[in-house]
């Protein structure tokens, strides 16, 4: 039995996922819908809304990585949360079928009004290695794992004596020259500077961060001229900036690069550390559904963020975020289409859940029209460039501008009292450089206390010939390094 049998009575808007549309339609609509005798239920695998303009900065050590995060339960008291996927939807039938986290038994939610929210995921190639060796930075738990991995491999090349391996630990690769890219590499080249400046065996010098980048410039979502500086500023900052160049094996962690077009080879070595952020992709499970999929995987939609098909609007079905293909009537869309990002999900999702609501009153529907302000990025401590309504900024300025719109672009009152508190916090104390180790073997500790005692080493046969040894003393047993 589904576990929401106690909604099954009562009209369910269907929400498919609880990132930044999700959340937010769920915000606006869960009062107006329960007050009306329906449900808002929210399908996700997570607990949580990850705010990701936030997720460089959790991996350099500005921002706790939980303040990142927006908790569904705190926030959407009046939602019915299912913690699972959506795995197909069959809208004739108004049926989703749902797998819970827990890997229990799948069942079918019915509802009446359905919003795709699916988000995007990490957009990857079929490059040898990459699987096995690399990591992306689309969400808290991959921020979180960054950030371990590489203060964890500044204080492994602390205490290494081949050349050859301390180079390999203190090297650093990032792929992908957009926005998510540029922020992770320098805020890490800032939080890994601070962390060698720690550690007396280490010289800053030695860290190497390598910026790959398949096209022949950076952040298309600035201007040229800004772009070229942030490309000196990179390598002011001695992170190699390497353009038209692509990633084309990652095998035990040994970096192939060639040159784009023609392929030739660019520049071969070893590295620990490499992280993925070359774009995104819409969720694949939008395929398991019977709505019109566009030749990039996005739902098709109306301005109105309706779904729409060959023959016009769909009722009852929405979609918006990086999952929809929505129409930008600025002019200013790539294609047509407004470009994934958080700017654009969290206005739409706000225009949906009115047109939504208005829907059940056979009222007008609002097109969405919402003109691009421009970008933020954050380099570092007092480091950044923006584009604002034309307007460039670098330097400091644009580190103020970055902060000040997503401080107040992230979700709830609550949450952005949390993470300008550690804004607040570090500009007194500095970046806090503790990594957390073990997560992904949290009972290593316990099982090596739990397990059977380390057997006594064996007593060397041999004696000092000069110091014979005194058969009245007690035997005296090696105690294994790390005991207490």
């Amino acid at each position: 039995m589904a576990p929401t049998s106690q909604f099954l009575d009562r009209p369910r808007v269907l929400v498919v996922g609880g990132g930044y549309v999700g959340l937010y339609v769920a915000l606006r609509l869960q009062k107006k819908i329960a007050n009306a005798g329906g449900i808002v239920t929210v399908v996700d695998p997570l607990p949580y809304m990850t705010y990701q303009p936030f997720l460089p900065e959790v991996a350099a050590g500005t921002i706790e990585a939980r303040h990142a995060v927006v908790p569904h339960r705190k926030h959407l008291r009046q939602t019915e949360l299912i913690q699972g996927s959506v795995t197909s939807i069959d809208h004739k039938s108004r049926t989703a079928v749902v797998a819970p986290a827990d890997g229990g038994e799948h069942f079918e939610l019915p509802y009446f009004d359905v919003v795709v929210a699916a988000g995007s995921i990490t957009r990857t190639f079929p490059i040898k290695g990459l699987a096995e060796n690399g990591i992306g930075m689309k969400t808290i738990e991959e921020a979180v794992a960054v950030r371990n991995q590489v203060l964890d491999r500044i204080e492994a090349a602390s205490i290494e004596t081949d050349p050859a391996m301390r180079q390999r630990a203190l090297t650093f690769v990032v792929v992908g020259g957009g926005f998510a890219g540029i922020e992770t590499i320098t805020e890490l080249e800032d939080m890994a500077r601070t962390a060698a400046k720690q550690n007396p065996r280490l010289n800053v010098a030695e860290l190497r961060f390598v910026l790959v980048e398949a096209m022949g410039r950076i952040m298309p979502e600035v201007t040229q001229p800004q772009s070229e500086w942030v490309i000196e500023h990179l390598r002011s900052r001695n992170i190699e900036v390497l353009l038209n160049t692509s990633l084309a094996s990652a095998v035990d962690n040994h970096m192939s690069l060639i040159n784009m077009p023609d392929k030739t080879v660019a520049q071969e070595f070893d590295a620990d550390t490499l992280i993925w952020t070359a774009g995104v992709q819409a969720n694949p499970m939008v395929r398991s559904t019977d709505f019109p999929i566009d030749p990039r995987g996005r739902v098709q939609v109306g301005a109105d963020l309706r779904i729409t098909g060959e023959f016009g609007a769909i009722q009852n079905a929405w979609a918006a975020g990086d999952v929809a293909a929505v129409p930008d009537l600025t002019g200013g869309g790539v294609a047509g289409f407004c470009v994934p990002n958080a700017q654009h999900a969290l206005r739409q999702a706000k225009r949906l859940a009115s047109n939504l609501w208005a829907s059940r009153f056979d009222k007008p529907l609002t097109d969405y029209k919402h003109k691009n302000l421009g970008a933020v990025a954050g380099f570092g401590e007092w480091k950044g460039v923006a584009n604002i309504m034309g307007v460039g900024l670098k330097g400091w300025p644009a580190w103020l501008a970055h902060r000040g719109y997503h401080g107040l672009a992230m979700p709830t009152f609550e949450r952005k009292w949390r993470v300008i508190s550690d804004w607040f916090i570090s500009m007194f104390t500095g970046r806090d450089t503790t990594a957390l180790l073990d997560l992904d073997r949290p009972r290593a500790a316990f099982r090596a206390a739990a397990g059977p005692a380390p057997k006594p080493a064996a007593k060397s046969a041999a004696k000092s010939a000069d110091a014979p040894a005194d058969a009245s003393a007690p035997a005296k047993e090696e105690v294994p390094v790390g005991a207490k």
